[in-house]
């Protein structure tokens, strides 16, 4: 795999590492460290073991610090962890991140870009909100015996500060601590909401990118790249608001790019619902060899995904259907699982994005409702026919197309046209760009500070038509006659004079009438050969953005 950083950079944080002494960083010391702790830049500390920031005490990190971890595994596993009541505090820059690897790392090509297992990870751990049915529970990995694991609370504090991290590197993680689990290369449990983490890159660890439990802290410009397993995680009813977030697989490594749990096993129907909140992602996957999903929601979890680009994934979006067998009606799986969180408690969208050579490129073979599974991956139940045709029209009607972003794994900015976000309704969080997926056209936020898109150079983009969102107020479309035979009129307002394009969509999500350059308020639509039955149609202004959608019943 290509070794990807800017020669500068390697140059000074070379030069920065033969000036530097080695601190080696053990509990024992942080337990006796007090309650203010700094590490600066002109040592390189090494962790020893699990070294825990303890209840009431701040770790403030240094920009352009660099922190190694041991190699080890299980109780010899090296990882540092923030524990409930402590905070970190490392803010680096994009010209002096702060990079926590592996202790053979000499940031100068001694270790192998994709190398994975080379020691632990972070693990942030706070008072925030789960779904667990125990107020506090272990993080993964670290025994039940050691307090300092614990997160969430029996009095949950939903702002929660837990400190921030900006420009961190995290490399090569993911060693095993204990019964084939390894750790994930960022972990946050019951982080509160109060915490942020921004201008994050996790690279090339064993397990997962970044996994959630609980939780709803604010993550923005988060970047995940080469690990082996999922890239983005969420359990136990994690509520945050994300933007900014990319994830790139590599060839022959790495499962699902999200994988959206509700609630753990003991407790699936537990609340909070699981309902956080991403806009521009971009996801990149392994191609169409591989057999891999975009996303899976399961165990009642919900979610919101907006704005985004999803590209060279083999398989798409899938929700988890679960029957109500334990009460009063079979085959009603209200509140029981995700298909319900989409179609029920309206707490699960995928809105507005674009996805690229995913799937076979329709709407029934992007987003598909699957049976829960036993853990043999056997199916526990026969998804009823039309929650699966629900499901499939939804991608049309909810703004998706699949179109060329221009996006691919090596360089995840685009060349194609992604403008047209659309944030109406969205917390005033979200920064409101009028582009879609990561990164905005021509730029390259990961530039210099990361290992995986370092030097990477932003792709030319030369589409002009830049796509404002769309308006609050979508527009009233008459169709008469409704159901039609061989020719309907439709009628909008059109005040605004803008030119429109009407698009009619089969059941499966495929396009397959466009009528464009529609200047006046009334045209009239020609059945010509499409066969009876039910089809969606969207209507587009000038600027790409859906201004209004609905259904048309061909007799």
């Amino acid at each position: 795999m290509k070794r990807i950083s800017t020669l500068f950079a390697v140059l000074i944080a070379w030069a920065m590492t033969l000036a530097a002494a080695d601190v080696t960083i053990t509990d024992a010391h942080m337990l006796a460290a007090g309650n203010e702790v700094s590490w600066t830049s002109d040592n390189v500390y090494i962790l020893d073991g699990f070294v825990f920031v303890n209840d009431g005490q701040t770790l403030t990190i240094e920009a352009g610090t660099i922190i190694k971890g041991k190699p080890g595994q299980e109780e010899l596993a090296s990882a540092l962890v923030v524990a409930r009541g402590g905070k970190i505090i490392a803010n680096g820059t994009s010209d002096n991140p702060i990079i926590f690897t592996a202790e053979a790392d000499d940031l100068n090509g001694s270790v192998a870009d994709a190398a994975t297992g080379l020691w632990g990870g972070v693990i942030v751990l706070g008072k925030g909100a789960t779904n667990n049915s125990t107020a506090e529970k272990a993080i993964e990995g670290i025994p039940t015996s050691e307090t300092r694991g614990l997160y969430g609370a029996a009095t949950t504090v939903e702002d929660d500060n837990s400190g921030m991290m900006k420009y961190v590197s995290i490399r090569h993680g993911g060693t095993n601590i204990g019964e084939g689990n390894e750790i994930n290369g960022l972990t946050l449990g019951a982080v509160g909401s109060a915490s942020t983490f921004s201008y994050i890159e996790v690279v090339a660890n064993a397990d997962d990118g970044i996994e959630w439990f609980g939780g709803a802290p604010k993550c923005d410009h988060i970047l995940v790249a080469w690990v082996g397993d999922d890239s983005f995680d969420f359990d136990e009813g994690f509520s945050g608001m994300n933007q900014f977030m990319a994830a790139i697989q590599s060839a022959d490594a790495g499962d699902r790019l999200g994988e959206h749990d509700g609630g753990p096993s003991s407790n699936e129907l537990g609340e909070p619902f699981a309902e956080p909140f991403f806009s521009n992602v971009t996801y990149v996957g392994r191609g169409a060899a591989d057999g891999k999903r975009v996303i899976t929601f399961r165990d009642n979890a919900g979610g919101h995904y907006v704005n985004s680009i999803f590209a060279e994934q083999a398989k798409g979006i899938d929700i988890e259907w679960r029957d109500n067998t334990g009460g009063a009606t079979a085959g009603d799986p209200t509140g029981l699982c995700s298909y319900s969180q989409w179609a029920d408690e309206e707490i699960l969208k995928i809105e507005n994005s674009i996805f690229q050579n995913v799937s076979d490129g329709t709407g029934s073979g992007i987003l598909k409702v699957v049976s829960e599974q036993d853990d043999d991956k056997n199916n526990l139940f026969t998804v009823d026919p039309a929650a699966v045709t629900a499901f499939a029209s939804y991608f049309a009607t909810a703004g998706n197309e699949v179109a060329d972003a221009g996006v691919d794994a090596a360089n995840p900015t685009a060349s194609g046209d992604v403008w047209g976000a659309d944030f109406t309704g969205m917390d005033a969080w979200f920064e409101a760009v009028p582009y879609k997926g990561a990164f905005e056209p021509k730029q390259n936020w990961a530039s210099g500070w990361s290992l995986s898109l370092g030097d990477v150079q932003a792709k030319a983009n030369t589409t002009t038509g830049i796509r404002q969102q769309a308006s609050n107020d979508m527009k009233q479309v008459k169709i008469y006659p409704n159901p039609m035979m061989d020719v309907a009129t439709i009628e909008f307002d059109n005040t605004d004079d803008m030119v429109h394009s009407f698009a009619i969509y089969d059941m499966t999500g495929k396009a397959v009438r466009v009528i464009n350059n529609i200047y006046d308020s009334s045209f009239q639509f020609e059945r010509s050969k499409l066969e009876s039955g039910m089809y969606i149609y969207r209507m587009t202004n000038e600027h790409g953005a859906t201004v209004a959608g609905g259904k048309l019943l061909m007799q």
